[in-house]
């Protein structure tokens, strides 16, 4: 009788449990990930991610900049999952969980476009798509110039945001407004451009695009 009615309890255990589990365990791989993804990080299509990178010209960015942040893609959820599409070499999407990995101590911020709801609609999020494929490729700028054959991880986000949107996120500036008075920052230069540094280039930097009044940051769990 004891083994029996043990019997009936494991039996009626695997039941429930099976019944409670019924709305993840038998979901796609896909749908499963898209929820646990969207639980986990609070981006959508759009939103612009910045973090301190661990390459060499993060230090010197970070100096002439005056800003803690040095690097910025943009979110894109695709197949259930969130990716970032950043100008690294070459140009291209990393999972977003990968791109938290490489930035510095794991730490990010999230900007999104204010009013988001009605400016990033299904409209405004395929336009942003098309841009990203334009890109998809190209080498990165050593140079930060202004041409779109080659890319650097502001210029991309920002002349998709222009093209796409009719946005421009943040004010573009010119090299020699830029603190470049540091040792750090004069190897750089010296190192790429030699003794013709473009002063009067135009750039436009993460953290300009960070400070950008049509942007809001959303708190990170």
């Amino acid at each position: 009788m004891k083994n029996r009615g043990f019997l009936l309890f494991f039996l009626g255990l695997i039941v429930i449990v099976a019944i409670w589990s019924k709305g993840t365990f038998f979901l796609s791989p896909e749908k499963l990930t898209a929820i646990q993804g969207k639980s986990e990080f609070p981006v959508q299509t759009g939103d612009l991610v910045f973090h301190t990178s661990t390459s060499t010209q993060s230090e010197p960015i970070q100096l002439a900049t005056k800003s803690k942040y040095s690097h910025v893609g943009i979110v894109f959820e695709m197949t259930g999952r969130f990716w970032v599409f950043e100008a690294v070499q070459p140009v291209g999407s990393i999972p977003l969980r990968d791109w938290i990995k490489r930035g510095k101590d794991r730490q990010y911020v999230i900007m999104r476009l204010k009013d988001a709801e009605t400016k990033m609609d299904k409209a405004a999020k395929i336009r942003l798509q098309l841009e990203a494929e334009k890109h998809v490729g190209k080498d990165y700028d050593l140079l930060f110039s202004w041409s779109d054959e080659k890319m650097y991880c502001s210029e991309l986000v920002w002349k998709m945001y222009r093209d796409a949107l009719g946005l421009k996120i943040g004010k573009p500036e010119l090299l020699g407004d830029f603190d470049l008075s540091h040792p750090k920052v004069q190897s750089i230069l010296t190192k790429r451009y030699g003794d013709q540094v473009p002063l009067n280039d135009t750039i436009i930097s993460p953290a300009a695009i960070l400070a950008s009044d049509l942007l809001e940051e959303i708190p990170v769990n």
